[in-house]
């Protein structure tokens, strides 16, 4: 007897702690929706059970959640009344961040010669003026000699001319004399200019030229690569000791400060995009969101692209955009008023069908809506919803969830 009765204990225990974990699964699935009560479809529950196991075997159907003013509150389910707004339509384009290829330049060396130092490295900062790379240079040494020895022809030249011009004057020395010392004059002054102009083209000025005289034979072949303006090395192509020659690229310098965004234009979008447009940029998490305007529009479409480059300059004090990056833009159109406009939050698919929840006597109730223009935040509605109607703006998605839990809830 007394085994008897332990059995039965355990029995009765085990269904209690059965019944408890189910009924806490079910707590845990339902959530804060136990609460909320989704209306049957007009008929009533019990026709409809019956309807669907007696005839199909199909499970129940509703179409309205009925919510009181308290629960409206704690699901922030905000009713708001279908009329007209304000819709400010736009271009989503994608695209890429890069150079601004106006403040960008490659430097090669322009004469031959071997490295002897090398003062910058990738994503070194440098100014106008600043030496980057020394070469040693025969060539230079070359040009050098050649602007010096030019500079004693023309001094020789002179002080001939002026000794010929005065005994011819004087009727001491023949014309001829004075003529030829004359003419040697000048084919001095035009080797002298030329080779100046040489020396210029590897960026000499006149100040560098005047020191030239004493300068040591070291320093004759010492040639300095500077930067040509403030920007940053993004790219170096120089070592130590290296054999290089005049179109070496030995690095490229980038003014970061501003950069292109360049967007990709399908040519069925070109008439909607122009010059001086407002564009709105986005690079993902973390990165603020930019205001810019068109600055170029391509007058070319590609052939296998079928796109054109529309393309926005952008600052960039911060160094936050980084050529190379992907962005995404928003072309701003005209704002334009439409007769039902409501935000994207009212918008769930129920059934296959964009829906919207509109309030009546038996709840709130999932209606049937065609989409039209639509922007960021706001969708046109063409049909479905009328001017003056109730509906829910916000907490859609809870809505959408208590239909579900009550279709569920009338499964057979």
């Amino acid at each position: 007897m007394n085994i008897r009765k332990t059995i039965l204990l355990v029995a009765a225990l085990a269904f209690v702690l059965g019944g408890a974990g189910l009924y806490s699964y079910t707590r845990y699935q339902a959530r804060d929706l136990d609460h909320v009560e989704a209306a049957p479809e007009e008929g009533g529950e019990h026709e409809e059970d019956e309807h669907a196991e007696d005839e199909h075997g199909e499970e129940g159907h509703v179409d309205a959640v009925k919510l009181t003013p308290e629960q409206l509150k704690e699901f922030e389910i905000d009713i708001a009344e279908a009329g007209p707004g304000s819709l400010d339509s736009g271009l989503n384009l994608t695209g890429e961040v890069k150079l601004n290829e106006d403040k960008l330049a490659h430097i090669v060396p322009k004469l031959a010669g071997v490295v002897r130092e090398v003062n910058k490295s990738l994503g070194d900062e440098v100014k106008p003026g600043e030496v980057m790379t020394v070469i040693e240079s025969r060539e230079l040494a070359s040009a050098k000699a050649k602007f010096l020895s030019a500079g004693e022809r023309v001094a020789l030249a002179q002080a001939t001319f002026a000794r010929e011009k005065n005994l011819w004057e004087r009727k001491i020395s023949a014309e001829k004399d004075y003529l030829e010392a004359r003419q040697v004059l000048a084919e001095a002054r035009i080797a002298q200019r030329e080779a100046e102009q040489e020396l210029h083209t590897l960026g000499f000025s006149d100040a560098q030229l005047a020191k030239l005289p004493g300068l040591s034979d070291e320093a004759m072949t010492r040639f300095e690569v500077v930067a040509p303006f403030s920007g940053t090395v993004i790219e170096k192509h120089v070592t130590l000791g290296e054999a290089i020659e005049t179109d070496a690229g030995i690095f490229v310098v980038a003014d970061l400060t501003s950069v292109w965004m360049d967007f990709n234009v399908h040519q069925s979008d070109l008439a909607s995009v122009r010059k001086g447009q407002a564009v709105r940029l986005r690079a993902g998490a973390g990165q603020p969101e930019t205001e810019a305007v068109i600055a170029y529009v391509g007058p070319v479409v590609g052939a296998e692209t079928r796109t054109a480059i529309a393309r926005a300059i952008v600052e960039n004090p911060d160094g936050l955009w980084r050529p190379g990056q992907y962005v995404t833009g928003n072309v701003a159109f005209e704002k334009e008023t439409v007769p039902v406009l409501v935000p994207k939050t009212a918008i769930q698919n129920v059934d296959g069908s964009p829906s919207v929840f509109v309030k009546d006597e038996d709840g709130l109730e999932a209606t049937p809506v065609t989409l039209g223009r639509s922007s960021e935040t706001h969708q046109e509605i063409v049909e479905g919803l009328e001017p003056g109607q109730r509906y829910a703006a916000t907490g859609s998605f809870v809505l959408k969830a208590a239909l579900q839990k009550g279709e569920l809830g009338h499964q057979h």
